[in-house]
């Protein structure tokens, strides 16, 4: 009986949105931080829940899929946080609203075995990398080595490089340590003689906060509301079989990454890599705006802007969802 009831309600879902978009644009990143689009792309969930066609967009930086965003190339996107922060200043909080989280975790300060660093005074001369200008790692960084006394460019050198090439420049020695997001930070550790001088989960309360989240074009939302609803329905559901079914999702997972990139994650990554992110549907707000105050502390964000940053989360279509499930709704 109940599996009766949940295809009508699929069916119904499916008659409400015929009449609604052809297609939804999603924004994602071939990477395993982004889980819920990789196993959306290969189970098609999405798609059901939504009774609508998804066309899948890979980007390899959050800027870029912002600049799609704004230019009305893409409805929906998994992004890391400071890019959607820097997105909805930069509209004066009228293009997008982060409705739900992605993954929490994962990022790490990784420095060269083979040096001697026991604490911020020994980075001095040091030449350190980050993923790239202003993003979430970047911001991290940065702001740890100013609240650490050490000046940028002065008592430290700060690289803005993909995390591919600090893995190679790693492996030649040719810096000395990265801030970067996993499964890098264990790449780095396994393949390039590194070792974990932070982890960034100790910088937070309860180890939590938001690596990727997923956020809507606003003039979509307005326009498709029962269409995002749905997908936060997928959403919800991918999250819970990840955490259900880690092995499994780790094989789609891969299988995802390696039609995008045509190179899956080796599995002694990918298994430790997983037990340093969670994936979860709670953006962790706070992390939000303690990350957005940082990176206006940095110059990456106006300081003097007068946009309400409160209003980038609505939570209200995810809590509904929650709700009708039988679950704790996010606060």
């Amino acid at each position: 009986m109940k599996g009766i009831i949940f295809f009508l309600l699929l069916v119904f879902n499916m008659i409400g949105n015929v009449f609604a978009e052809e297609k939804i644009r999603v924004a994602f990143f071939p990477n395993f931080t982004h889980a819920q689009a990789l196993i959306g792309m290969e189970n098609g969930e999405y798609e059901r829940f939504t009774g609508t066609k998804i066309e899948w967009k890979a980007f390899n930086a959050g800027p870029s899929a912002m600049e799609a965003l704004l230019s009305g190339e893409i409805d929906i996107s998994f992004v890391g946080t400071n890019p959607a922060v820097n997105a909805f200043l930069r509209s004066k909080g009228t293009a997008l609203k982060i409705i739900s989280g992605v993954a929490n975790g994962g990022a790490s300060f990784v420095i060269r075995g083979d040096l001697n660093i026991k604490n911020e005074k020994d980075l001095i001369g040091k030449n350190l990398a980050s993923p790239e200008l202003g993003n979430t790692q970047d911001v991290a960084l940065k702001y740890w080595l100013k609240s650490k006394g050490l000046v940028i460019n002065k008592d430290v050198k700060v690289n803005n490089v993909k995390n591919p090439d600090i893995l190679l420049l790693f492996k030649k020695e040719s810096i000395d340590g990265a801030w970067v997001p996993e499964p890098w930070a264990t790449r780095l550790i396994q393949e390039a003689n590194g070792k974990i001088f932070l982890d960034e989960r100790s910088l937070w309360p309860n180890g939590n906060f938001a690596t990727a989240v997923l956020v809507v074009r606003k003039e979509f939302l307005d326009k498709n509301y029962k269409l995002v609803e749905n997908f936060l329905k997928a959403h919800v559901n991918i999250t819970d079989w990840i955490n259900k079914n880690h092995s499994m999702a780790k094989k789609l997972i891969n299988q995802s990454i390696a039609k995008v990139i045509y190179k899956p994650i080796p599995d002694k990554v990918l298994d430790e890599a997983f037990t340093k992110v969670t994936f979860t549907y709670d953006p962790a707000p706070y992390s939000i705006f303690k990350s957005a105050e940082r990176a206006k502390d940095l110059g990456y964000l106006p300081k003097n802007d007068k946009t309400n940053l409160n209003e980038i989360l609505d939570l209200s279509i995810l809590n509904k969802v929650l709700k009708n499930m039988g679950k704790k709704q996010i606060n």
